[in-house]
């Protein structure tokens, strides 16, 4: 063990090993889900940062840990942004940084019993933190956060319907902490067991009290997935696969069919023989069509990607714009600074036009839903404001082909398992090339995945819910309580430093005697 100490002395090789550590979560995830390894995947670097020499060098270990784990869970975007990839894991692990310090500053040494206890507040809510602002879109979106392994686990979706996915991180994160002290912490091991024992009884009541979605109708909706078309003919083409494999769904009693993004090339302004197909497919199958149009728009400047309803009569009027973009993918970030992001990757050529506000359209059979186009389902307070403003269903229409090969395709589709757990409404998850999937309101999976090698229709017998989960109600307010925790933390060190400062009262020291003094009759 002190050759392997002596071996972490030089710098590079510690950053190595907390980069690789920092990479772990990652099989956490689609495609190997291992979601239970989410519970010990953190250990490893917590017990390296914690013995870190110095406060600098925990900071250190932490920004490492954080580039490995932002790049391993993006990997699949290195073959478009080539060594980009590795500039943006190394600015946004900077935000863990900090999470490193105070691991040291709880955890290095021999803490004590107190120590250790706070550690189970202070370290999650850290994290929880960060998660918080690499969130936002300008940054990359939510994209990976730790919560989000848990999409298969039972008990977790029940949880997510009272806090989203961000109680799942806390509770993730403080599991990890308490593994962490208990294999290298021996002052703290009882502190460890208890903080275990309360998260176990804390997650038990949550889960028994959480309401469950109460069903209330049913509703037939399919999905259609062209598969990948290449050539230089790949719009028209795949539309024509699309009409196909729509014409299969004639008969089948649906009250709505969905379409991938970008699944119409054309503006339907621009070619309004396209709009009168789909406007024919949706009287020949009797269900209203929602497509995704990507291209530059007849009626305004600038190109969108749009979610746009038809039905028997051509384009009913609902349409939503996308209003968040894929930073690089959709629009580059800074481009007068940046631009030369196009010539290493696939970045966008012209950034997109952003929609300004959330729609809920009114199917043809009186259903309300609620579309998100592509990386949108990554964010929990788009479905849930869809969900306050009554969508009944959530749709997000999707395209990764160009990753096709990758775990993006399964780590995307799984993201909707969470937003319908939080809601208490199903959602579709439609995509051109796979991976499709439908989820019920408590974000069990409705029948099986479209996978990246499937061409296919197919129709999904979906449960509606009604009433409002607590996270719909409530909203983020675990990261409330975790900036709470945080802001009391940092009061008590501030007072606690103000003390230290202080001077004490000066001690007594009796009045001298002088010599003429007597000792019976002082001052004599």
């Amino acid at each position: 063990m002190k050759s392997f100490g002596h071996w972490l002395a030089s710098p590079w090789r510690r950053s190595a090993v907390a980069a690789l550590a920092g990479a772990l979560p990652v099989l956490a995830f689609p495609a190997p889900s291992l979601w239970w390894f989410a519970y010990v995947c953190l250990v490893p670097l917590i017990v390296l940062i914690r013995s870190a020499p110095t406060g600098r060098r925990a900071a250190c270990d932490g920004w490492c840990g954080g580039f490995g784990y932002l790049l391993a869970v993006h990997h699949w975007l290195l073959p478009s942004l080539h060594v980009f990839i590795f500039l943006i894991a190394v600015l946004l692990g900077a935000l863990w940084a900090p999470w490193g310090w105070l691991v040291r500053r709880f955890l290095g040494g021999s803490p004590g019993p107190g120590r250790g206890l706070a550690a189970l507040a202070v370290l999650p809510s850290g994290w929880l933190v960060v998660e918080l602002v690499r969130s936002w879109q300008g940054l990359g979106g939510p994209w990976g956060m730790l919560g989000s392994s848990q999409w298969q686990v039972g008990p977790a979706l029940r949880l997510a319907s009272v806090g989203g996915v961000w109680l799942l991180s806390f509770l993730v994160v403080a599991v990890n902490v308490s593994v962490a002290v208990l294999v290298s912490v021996r002052e703290s091991r009882m502190p460890a067991v208890a903080g275990l024992v309360a998260t176990a009884a804390a997650t038990s009541a949550a889960w028994v009290w959480s309401p469950r979605p109460d069903v209330d109708g049913r509703v037939r909706i399919a999905v259609v997935q062209p598969g990948v078309v290449d050539g230089a003919g790949g719009g028209d083409e795949r539309f024509a696969r699309e009409e196909q494999l729509t014409r299969q769904l004639a008969g089948r009693d649906l009250d709505l069919i969905v379409w991938g993004e970008s699944s119409v090339g054309f503006d339907l302004g621009d070619r309004p023989d396209l709009a009168r197909r789909i406007a024919a497919l949706s009287r020949q199958t009797g269900a209203d069509i929602l497509v995704n149009v990507d291209a530059r728009r007849s009626d305004k400047p600038g190109i969108y990607k749009s979610s746009v309803l038809v039905g028997p009569d051509g384009p009913t009027g609902d349409r939503y714009d996308k209003m968040r973009l894929v930073p690089f993918g959709e629009y580059i970030p800074f481009r007068s600074v940046l631009g030369w992001a196009t010539s290493v990757g696939k970045a966008a050529g012209e950034d997109r036009r952003r929609g300004t506000e959330q729609v809920v359209m009114n199917v043809g059979h009186g259903l309300r839903v609620g579309p998100m186009v592509c990386f949108e389902s990554a964010f929990p307070d788009m479905s849930r404001h869809l969900a306050q403003d009554g969508a009944e269903v959530l749709i997000a229409q999707s395209a990764t082909s160009t990753f096709q090969h990758s775990w993006a395709p399964e780590q995307h589709a799984s993201i909707a398992a969470l937003r319908a757990a939080e809601t208490g409404r199903p959602m579709v998850h439609a995509t051109l090339t796979g991976v499709s999937a439908v989820y019920g309101p408590g974000g069990r999976r409705i029948g099986s995945w479209l996978g990246t090698e499937a061409s296919a229709s197919e129709v999904f017998d979906i449960p509606l819910a009604r009433g409002v989960t607590p996270y719909v109600r409530y909203g983020d307010w675990p990261v409330d309580g975790a900036l709470l925790v945080l802001a009391v933390w940092c009061a008590s060190e501030g007072a606690r430093a103000v003390r230290l400062r202080r001077p004490g009262p000066a001690p007594h020291v009796p009045p001298a005697r002088t010599v003429r003094e007597s000792p019976a009759h002082p001052g004599r």
